[in-house]
């Protein structure tokens, strides 16, 4: 993964400062994330469950959503409502942050544990920002995420199953994921699929 510059000039480019306006200007709240220009190596990952608290994880969750906002509200016009839900705060959820060495936050995403099938979690909420796309750090984010699911799970092999925007399920596919049907049905008004595959220690 090599060191990666944004431009500043970009008109394509949705900055924070966008997100936060067009947050304030819809009474969401403004984030607090700073506008990334730099992906700066190495990446370090962190992860939180959702009932933790202190000033540490608070600021961690605080940068996980920052990300998720960024990206699935800003960039992809995700109700505000439906991205942050419930289950970002239960004790079976566990936040993972990606972050650059000079602390950017970078990408994120979520595990749900299901303590009534305990060998099976659900892979959610990845986002990357746009500094860090095409990097490799997408499936970076997914095999930490993977590997935070065989830690918190206990079992030496969970099946990891997701439902992927099916423009992004080539992404999934080189991460060897496979569609569960093939259905294709809409979430947030974007299509998406089920898709799934089982990871060991």
């Amino acid at each position: 993964m090599s060191i990666k510059t944004d431009s500043p000039d970009d008109p394509s480019s949705r900055s924070t400062a966008w997100v936060a306006a067009e947050g304030a200007a819809s009474g969401l709240p403004a984030l607090e994330i700073r506008p990334a220009t730099a992906v700066r190596e190495p990446i370090g990952f962190a992860t939180v469950r959702g009932d933790e608290t202190g000033p540490e994880t608070d600021r961690l969750r605080t940068a996980v959503v920052d990300v998720r906002l960024e990206v699935f509200v800003g960039e992809q016009a995700v109700p505000f409502m439906l991205e942050i839900d419930a289950r970002d705060e239960e004790p079976t959820t566990i936040h993972l942050l990606a972050s650059g060495a000079d602390g950017t936050p970078l990408g994120a995403g979520r595990i749900l544990l299901e303590p009534e099938h305990p060998v099976r979690v659900h892979l959610g909420r990845l986002a990357v920002r746009r500094i860090a796309r095409g990097t490799g750090l997408g499936a970076h984010v997914v095999a930490a995420l993977e590997e935070a699911a065989l830690r918190y799970s206990g079992d030496p092999s969970v099946e990891v199953v997701l439902s992927a925007q099916e423009q992004a399920m080539g992404f999934y596919e080189r991460c060897g994921y496979t569609a569960v049907t093939g259905e294709s049905y809409l979430d947030a008004g974007i299509p998406h699929q089920d898709m799934a595959r089982v990871v060991s220690r």
